[in-house]
């Protein structure tokens, strides 16, 4: 027997992401903003102007089927084009008018602005913002977009996991070890000024997830701190021992945990930051002396 298809796909589907966040305990509004960003970056696979894009951020998190995921509410991508904005504008209204099966969202492309974003930034870039719409429930979109970076190994046409039974999107994506390197060269840049507390986080997280090839990791550090004109130093102050007594850090990452929801996670950050210092040192001290690392990570919590 065929399923019928609702005649109000907004009203179905909004209900079946209540569903969902009911089961998950999640909020409701969070999940809507997820269902939103997967669907413009579906209508983004279906574009032209797909391989122009690659995925990067928290978002590959949820690529990466990660245990514990921090909420986001913004898209980040490397953008491998012209970093005018009124360019980028355009494109990003056309993919908002992407033609697509219905899945009850309309991302209004008459509402997309940019500016450049230079402070406070995780780099610098442009921002679009827009609105999309699921019925009457609106959706603040933002999606930051980088220029110029390196990666290593080169980026793979990943799919992005859905939330419902919509199609899903496919397109470029940052490697695991590039997410890294970037990470862990701002926090060498911000040194005892850093609260980023996310970056502690999320290479912990990966660490104790992945295997890495020593050498390829090596590679993506040694490739983007040159690319960035970054000094690699053997002893960045993120990964000392004096890092977490600092006024306040620890108390900036007990608010990150609070904020994101995140369980099953080192409270006390000393530890969190020993454990980046087994995981990266022996890496920075090869990349340093301009050496091969040919030794495999395990996610048991040292190098083989």
């Amino acid at each position: 027997m065929t399923r019928r298809r609702p005649t109000n796909i907004a009203a179905s589907v909004r209900q079946r992401l209540q569903n969902l966040a009911r089961e998950s305990n999640r909020p409701f509004q969070e999940v809507l903003q997820y269902f939103a960003m997967e669907r413009f970056l579906y209508r983004l696979s279906r574009s032209a102007e797909s391989g122009q894009f690659v995925l990067k951020g928290a978002l590959l998190l949820t690529v990466w089927r990660s245990p514990a995921t921090r909420p986001t509410k913004d898209i980040d991508f490397l953008a491998r084009m012209s970093n005018e904005i009124a360019g980028v504008v355009a494109v990003m209204r056309t993919i908002c008018g992407q033609d697509v099966e219905d899945d009850g969202l309309r991302f209004d492309a008459d509402s997309v602005t940019g500016r450049a974003i230079r402070e406070d930034a995780d780099y610098e870039g442009i921002r679009v913002v827009f609105q999309a719409y699921l019925g009457r429930a609106r959706v603040q979109m933002q999606i930051d977009l980088g220029f110029g970076d390196v990666m290593t190994p080169p980026p793979a046409l990943t799919e992005f996991p859905t939330l419902l039974e919509f199609a899903a999107p496919v397109l470029y994506a940052y490697s695991r070890e590039t997410m890294i390197a970037e990470k862990f060269e701002a926090m060498t840049k911000l040194g005892e000024l850093n609260t980023r507390m996310k970056d502690f986080f999320d290479i912990w997280l990966l660490s104790q997830q992945f295997t890495f090839d020593g050498e390829t990791l090596r590679s993506a550090i040694d490739r983007t701190f040159a690319n960035r004109h970054s000094v690699l130093t053997v002893d960045p102050v993120a990964l000392s021992d004096d890092f977490a007594g600092f006024p306040g850090k620890q108390q900036q990452w007990e608010a990150f945990l609070n904020r994101s929801r995140l369980m099953d996670v080192p409270k006390n950050l000393e530890q969190v930051v020993r454990h980046l210092r087994t995981f990266l040192q022996p890496v920075v001290e090869a990349a340093a002396a301009g050496i091969p690392f040919s030794r495999t990570w395990r996610t048991s919590g040292d190098w083989s």
